[in-house]
């Protein structure tokens, strides 16, 4: 028993995952290459740098769920889970929405009918609440262990995680010049108010006196010291640590921009 239960060469190759790494990674290269005449204002060159960090973060994605953390994380260790779930929350979809153009961000935009729909569910409350109550409930022990149990229940899962990701991001680095980011006010008030949301989450999983998902209290001990209720408790630490140290970035820097625009007005 033990670290010899992994196959550390086994990367997931499915035809879903990779086809959609590739078809999303080819979208971005026709939008940035040969649809850029059309999108972007005249004499655009390419966005070299948002080029990398857009396939970053699909890298980090697929770091996430391809490679053999994705297996430690399904079949023996919830804390490898949470690591799973703090990589496409934070740095995946970060990158991602890093790397898209302005130009290529607004141009769906432009051409939705109901502007004032899209600015309200992209108002900073509204994406906190989205990202906030989809995390907590993919918690619940009947739809978490369901996605332990069923490979496209995960699939979806882990695609809600980091689609309703680039919500909490939308308000903080928007790449659209038509919805943009919030003021730092709000900016700072909605990772403070999503800190405060994801709390309850954070409790239930740390402190309940019970292993909350049967897979990881029935799994083969990968760590023979690391009990299924401290490993538990090790993955509401690395939930609340990671999704607070973000919150403490953000909030920091939100708070410079603004102190440092404030400076420069009075000069």
């Amino acid at each position: 028993m033990g670290p010899s239960m992994i196959d550390w060469g086994h990367w997931h190759n499915e035809p879903y995952l990779i086809g959609g790494i590739i078809l999303l990674g080819w979208l971005y290269a026709v939008m940035t290459g040969p649809l850029r005449a059309h999108l972007a204002p005249p004499g655009t060159p390419y966005p070299v740098r948002q080029a990398w960090l857009y396939y970053s973060g699909l890298m980090v994605f697929y770091l996430a769920v391809g490679s053999p953390l994705d297996q430690i994380g399904e079949r023996f260790l919830f804390s490898a889970h949470m690591v799973q779930h703090m990589l496409l929350d934070y740095p995946a979809a970060l990158l991602f929405m890093l790397g898209i153009p302005s130009w290529v961000a607004d141009a769906p935009i432009r051409r939705f009918p109901f502007q004032s729909v899209l600015r309200a569910i992209f108002h900073p409350l509204v994406c906190g609440l989205i990202f906030s109550l989809v995390y907590s409930i993919w918690h619940m022990p009947s739809l978490y262990e369901w996605a332990l149990q069923n490979k496209l229940t995960h699939v979806v899962q882990h695609l809600m995680f980091f689609g309703t990701a680039l919500f909490y991001w939308w308000p903080l680095v928007s790449p659209s010049k038509i919805l943009r980011p919030s003021s730092y006010p709000a900016q700072m008030l909605h990772v403070f108010a999503v800190a405060v949301w994801l709390t309850p989450v954070f409790a239930y999983v740390t402190f309940s006196p019970d292993v909350l998902y049967p897979t990881y209290e029935f799994a083969p001990r990968l760590i023979a010291e690391l009990t299924p209720r401290e490993d538990q408790v090790l993955a509401g630490t690395i939930m609340k640590i990671g999704g607070l140290s973000v919150a403490l970035a953000c909030f920091g820097w939100s708070f410079w921009r603004w102190s440092s625009r404030g400076q420069a007005t009075e000069d």
